[in-house]
């Protein structure tokens, strides 16, 4: 036991130190590469699922993250980048950072869309300083593949 812990706190530092080692390849996507990519992501899921382009109508905001990482093996770690569109425009970049530690092994590449339907989630984001799915205003995911079967009065 005492081993595995000693195991999980230097593969933490090592993942850590290497994050913040890494060469300038690592470095963050330009503005102009995240506006292009958040408006292919959105394009392609209202593409797919008409129920998301009905909710992309009437949100206050939509924050899309278009490709985010995640891997890990034992001790792991996802980040991506994106940005918070209102009517239709940039008004805002994210990005999205998470660690964590268990069984775990692999790496996934996947993308996610927030839709914000009222303006107190809307201030909610805007007034805070970061933030977690779970804490603060309710938030509903759906499947790309359950989209197709929902609606806005139904989410």
């Amino acid at each position: 036991m005492r081993y595995f812990q000693f195991l999980t706190i230097v593969l933490v530092l090592v993942f850590a130190a290497g994050t913040f080692i890494s060469p300038n390849s690592a470095a963050a996507d330009t503005a102009a590469e995240i506006d292009r990519d958040v408006k292919s992501a959105l394009e392609k899921l209202y593409a797919k699922s008409a129920s998301a382009r009905a909710m992309g109508e009437k949100a206050k905001g939509i924050l899309v993250f278009p490709s985010i990482v995640k891997g890990g093996f034992i001790v792991g770690g996802q980040y991506g980048e994106g940005a918070l569109l209102k009517g239709g425009e940039i008004s805002g970049y994210y990005n999205t950072i998470q660690m964590s530690y268990g069984l775990q092994a692999g790496v996934q590449k996947y993308g996610y869309v927030l839709f914000f339907m009222t303006d107190s989630a809307m201030n909610w984001l805007d007034e805070s300083e970061g933030w977690e799915l779970g804490v603060g205003p309710s938030i509903v995911v759906v499947d790309v593949g359950a989209a197709s079967s929902a609606t806005t009065t139904t989410l």
